[in-house]
């Protein structure tokens, strides 16, 4: 098992630990099935992105809740310790660098997608804005189903409690930086 996919087993458990549900009511939250959720906490699967969006929108906590190990006060992040979670035959890959703080009520994440990669995006709770930066490429964005396309050096805030699409837009690998901001 990897780095990535035992602190998501640890901390799945944990927070269902902490919220005091079963498997059983896990799975009727999040609309993931009991089995998988059971063998992701085993570290018997690495879930998918949308798996773990779907698990995070259900369980009311932030994406990178799944994500994050310990923080210290000052923390330099290079980007060979941080594991990507992979989508799409590993041509989407999110690296969490800045995982959820609940003081702050953010995460920041820097996202790959190779020419033809699509990643759809379950609704977030209530009041959730996303802040986009392009930095290579173009990205094609769907938000409740109006497109916008944000090229390199553009940015894009959007709330994200309506369903949304990535896509890499055109030829050229996009490269992004998002900002997940929590209103709770």
């Amino acid at each position: 098992m990897d780095a990535m996919s035992s602190r998501i087993s640890e901390n799945l458990r944990q927070i269902r630990k902490e919220k005091k549900l079963s498997l059983d009511s896990m799975a009727e939250q999040t609309g993931v099935s009991k089995s998988m959720l059971g063998q992701i906490e085993r570290g018997e699967s690495s879930p998918t992105v949308a798996t773990l969006w779907k698990i995070a929108t259900g369980l009311h906590i932030s994406f990178t809740a799944l994500l994050e190990g310990r923080q210290t006060e000052t923390q330099l992040i290079q980007r060979g310790e941080v594991s990507p979670l992979l989508s799409d035959e590993g041509r989407f890959r999110l690296f969490p660098f800045f995982p959820y703080d609940a003081e702050r009520r953010f995460e920041m994440l820097s996202i790959e997608l190779e020419p033809g990669t699509r990643s759809e995006s379950v609704p977030h709770e209530d009041g959730t804005e996303e802040f986009v930066l392009v930095f290579e490429g173009a990205l094609r964005l769907t938000v409740d189903g109006v497109e916008y396309v944000v090229e390199a050096g553009e940015g894009i805030r959007y709330l994200a409690n309506k369903p949304h699409v990535y896509e890499c837009h055109g030829t050229q690998k996009t490269k992004i930086c998002m900002v997940i901001y929590y209103d709770k």
